[in-house]
């Protein structure tokens, strides 16, 4: 293997950790990468130790974890305070209109897959619903039948709203689709 061809691979590998939301497997890795599982798990084990400055590099503010039957990129705990600083003060700022939009999606139809929130807003929800967990504004609530991720309104979201109960927001639920409706578009879009 050329070192040109083996730092494509380790970009590629690079690429798939980075939109990942969850531990991705070695498997799911080798087969978008179109390398066998040995060579991921060595390229892997290259991207842990470079990370980590274990091979004479330096200390980055990313780990390569190994967790959950998958790999995932964390942010290095030796670095958590500058992280919870730049949290906590962007937790002050407003939210933006994508992600306003995204948490009225998840307050009026609760629980919502991504997908779901996906196909009413037409666009890629991740780092907005990213956002909101980060916020605390809301929280994954269990799994759909098809094993997808349900989030809805968290007890701070109520609080930020100064509402008691999810009864109390404004009558918006009947201009949104069905759940059945976002199911379809969801299917379609796969």
């Amino acid at each position: 293997m050329t070192s040109n061809s083996r730092d494509r691979q380790l970009a590629a590998i690079e690429a798939l950790l980075l939109v990942a939301n969850q531990p991705i497997p070695i498997e799911d890795i080798a087969r978008a990468t179109g390398l066998n599982m040995a060579q991921v798990r060595h390229l892997l084990e290259e991207l842990t130790d470079e990370y980590s400055g274990r091979n004479g590099g330096r200390e980055h503010g990313f780990q390569l974890r190994e967790i959950a039957g998958g790999f995932r990129l964390y942010t290095n705990p030796e670095y958590s305070d500058v992280v919870t600083e730049f949290v906590v003060a962007d937790a002050g700022s407003k939210l933006s209109g994508p992600a306003l939009e995204t948490l009225a999606i998840i307050a009026y139809r609760q629980p919502v897959t991504r997908a779901q929130i996906a196909a009413i807003r037409g666009v890629n929800v991740d780092s907005v619903v990213r956002t909101l967990l980060t916020r605390g504004l809301v929280s994954e609530t269990g799994a759909s039948t098809t094993g997808a991720t349900m989030y809805g309104t968290t007890q701070y979201f109520l609080e930020s709203m100064g509402i008691n109960s999810l009864e109390e927001l404004a009558p918006l639920a009947p201009y949104l689709p069905e759940v059945s409706e976002m199911d379809e578009v969801v299917k379609e879009l796969q």
